[in-house]
């Protein structure tokens, strides 16, 4: 008989609390003062049962869930505003995420890359959007080739385009062309789909651009389309698909164009971009805020599991040095230290996803410099919170033992979904290694890292972080130059290792940074004192991994390097006491801890048996 854990969706009677910290200022810190209009009503969607996963169900059950969960979610508020909305789009992703992963695939394919990308486009009376802001057809994104990924600009599906009758016909030419991983089944209802592909006229390659394409109906998968279900991949399932199209006529009007390309009645192509190359990141420039989303998803998925895992590690008892007395495992140092040093990360990656969420929503559109920075700091960012995330949830999941092995508990599925949102939106190895090129050539506009200040001080802390920044980007540099000349690929290898983690400090050195600046805003003393502490905790630990290149470049002292270790334990010492409110501040309605049996006090009864011979003697 399978055991299927009780869930309850009222809240406990008696949720866990602290005290020492005034949650409300650090709930404000990091959900920023517009919380409610941005969060509100995403964060009432996790008090609802029918918006948490089954994992308990059969396959495609979970995939039809996922879909009337995408229903649920559209009732909410106006669809095309919200695919105009930088800052309640990411947000609905960092709700959606602890909830249902195939749930957050879909909200970021239709509201975003979908949607959005027809929202962006140049209107049509003839492609009204009206059907599917009301659902009536889901939305898709097909880009990605079986062939072609990163190297996405060398797409081969085609789009020819005949000036007598004014259509497209749209084509999978080989194997390698068949668009890889969309959501394309039948499942969900009817749908539709922006396409990908490469504008031919007259054997003239114009570009890649995107195209409207209906894909199925209430009958069917449509003539001229082939899907073929790929093989199920772990976590929660969606249908991701093989997609080709046959010798498909579209109309003209299919052509989503804008001043990277336009297409006059007589069949004259114009574009403000001389670049194919430009002219396709343009059509594709949804993938950078579904990067923002990845991320978002990413951090919520990351605070919901260590909010689990701290609950869960004070309400787990084991027998103490006297086998009398029992105690939570939150008491040991070598349980409590790994989370709470969890929970600083993910109070500076929030931090950090704020500032860029920002940065993106407010950059310069006519200054493609301050656009092209802008870029920069959202793939470093993905990059960064995704890998991060992946971490933070291992290592909620081993703290709850085996019981962080079970679906029910919600840990275990957000360690296999992560894997899909560090390679969603643009693979984060790849990001990387182009931000790290482009560093690499850059001049460093910001003042020299300053040193010899005291390791307690916030600012000497990141003036370490960036120096330790800029001595990877000088190793990078000495060995590009090193390499020999004309061989640019044997020159990018030798620097690339040295480049990449110079990514890696600049991201932790802008997540300190944001944390820093949120503690400075906390009106409240004890919060203020507790974000401190979090960002001495974060940072230390960033400073000892570049201790040794630190030291060597005279940045740190041998003396500081071995008050480090105590300076860390300082922090986790004060912050230790203060868990239960760093965790009741990321907003978590208890209705969505009690669907999760080791997030309350009373998880054990989630495993009761009514049936079991000491129930029955004790009714006897």
């Amino acid at each position: 008989m399978t055991i299927i854990p009780s869930r309850r969706h009222a809240a406990p009677e008696a949720p866990i609390t602290g005290s020492g910290v005034t949650t409300a200022d650090l709930t404000r810190q990091l959900f920023g003062p517009d919380r409610e209009r941005i969060h509100g009503a995403w964060r009432k969607l996790t008090t609802d049962p029918r918006m948490h996963r089954r994992p308990e169900a059969g396959i495609a059950d979970q995939i039809a869930a996922s879909y009337q969960r995408l229903r649920l979610v559209n009732q909410v508020g106006e669809a095309i505003e919200l695919a105009g909305d930088p800052y309640r789009l990411t947000a609905l992703h960092e709700w959606t995420g602890p909830l249902d992963g195939a749930l957050t695939v879909l909200v970021g394919i239709h509201y975003n890359l979908f949607l959005g990308s027809l929202v962006d486009h140049d209107p049509h009376e003839k492609r009204p959007l009206e059907g599917f802001a009301a659902m009536e057809r889901v939305g898709t994104f097909l880009c990605t080739e079986l062939a072609h990924g990163n190297d996405a600009t060398a797409l081969e599906t085609t789009a020819v385009y005949d000036r007598a009758d004014r259509t497209f016909t749209l084509h999978t030419p080989n194997a390698g062309a068949q668009k890889f991983m969309p959501n394309t089944s039948l499942a969900g209802g009817p749908k539709s789909a922006v396409v990908a592909a490469r504008l031919l006229i007259e054997d003239r390659d114009h570009g890649i651009f995107l195209f409207l394409v209906p894909l199925s109906d209430e009958a069917g998968i449509l003539p001229g389309v082939r899907v073929r279900e790929l093989p199920l991949r772990p976590g929660s399932p969606v249908d991701h698909c093989l997609t080709a199209f046959d010798q498909l006529v579209l109309p003209r009007e299919a052509m989503l164009c804008g001043d990277h390309g336009r297409l006059a009645d007589d069949g004259t192509f114009t574009s403000a971009l001389g670049s194919k190359r430009k002219r396709f990141l343009t059509s594709i420039g949804r993938v950078t805020l579904g990067k923002l989303c990845m991320s978002a998803s990413a951090i919520g998925v990351a605070r919901a599991a260590l909010a689990t895992a701290v609950r869960y590690a004070h309400h787990r008892e084991v027998t103490g040095a006297r086998a009398d007395r029992r105690l939570p495992v939150w008491a040991h140092r070598t349980h409590h230290g790994p989370l709470l040093e969890g929970l600083a990360t993910v109070y500076a990656m929030t931090a950090l996803h704020r500032e860029t969420v920002a940065r993106w929503a407010e950059h310069d559109r006519n200054d493609p410099a301050d656009a092209a920075e802008a870029e920069r700091q959202v793939a470093v960012a993905k990059g960064w919170t995704t890998w991060q995330a992946r971490e933070l949830i291992i290592e909620a999941r081993e703290r709850c033992g085996a019981q962080g092995l079970l679906p029910v508990n919600g840990i275990i599925a957000a360690a296999q979904d992560i894997e899909g949102t560090i390679t969603a939106e643009g693979d984060n190895l790849a990001l990387w290694a182009k931000a790290g090129a482009e560093l690499l050539l850059a001049a460093d506009t910001e003042p020299a890292a300053a040193h010899g200040g005291e390791l307690t001080d916030p600012a000497t802390r990141q003036a370490l972080l960036h120096a330790a920044e800029q001595a990877q980007l000088a190793r990078a540099r000495t060995r590009l130059r090193a390499a020999p000349a004309g061989d640019s690929l044997r020159r990018w290898n030798a620097a690339a290792p040295a480049a990449l983690a110079a990514v890696t400090v600049r991201a932790e050195r802008a997540a300190g940074a944001a944390l820093l600046a949120a503690a400075e805003r906390a009106s409240d003393p004890r919060a203020r004192a507790a974000l401190y502490d979090l960002h001495q905790l974060f940072t230390l630990r960033r400073v000892d991994a570049a201790g040794g290149l630190l030291l060597s470049g005279h940045h740190l002292t041998a003396a500081q390097l071995a008050e480090l270790p105590d300076l860390v334990e300082q922090s986790i010492g004060r912050l230790a006491d203060q868990a239960a409110e760093l965790v009741a501040a990321f907003d978590l309605p208890e209705e969505f801890f009690a669907t999760r049996p080791i997030a309350t006090p009373g998880y054990q009864e989630a495993f009761e048996d009514a049936g079991a011979h000491w129930n029955l003697a004790a009714s006897a």
